[in-house]
């Protein structure tokens, strides 16, 4: 997981992610270097946008329900809003993951 954080937090400060950056990201956490899975981080990331594909793995906050809807309609959207929000998320999980394997 340090692998992928360091490649984010470059991303988040606008720095090319490379093997050299993403070593001493890691060093300075106190991170022991694998330099494979650094080379395999870095060919993994190559030529991807991560802004854009974390913002396509983000989830919508469910509407509210209609101000006329009695309780128990409610509570019926509810549970359903919350089964489409779970498989929405474990889509995007899997995209990440597979992004960063």
């Amino acid at each position: 997981m340090e692998y992928i954080y360091s490649a984010m937090l470059l991303n988040a400060a606008g720095q090319k992610i490379t093997e050299e950056h993403v070593k001493k990201v890691l060093t300075a956490a106190g991170v022991k270097v694998d330099d494979s899975r650094v080379k395999a981080l870095t060919a993994s990331l190559e030529g991807v946008n991560i802004d854009e594909v974390i913002k396509n793995a983000a989830v919508p906050v469910a509407v509210a329900a209609p101000a006329g809807a009695s309780a128990e309609d409610k509570k019926g959207e509810k549970k359903k809003e919350e089964k489409k929000e779970e498989v929405s998320q474990e889509e995007a999980a899997a995209g990440l993951g597979a992004l960063f394997d």
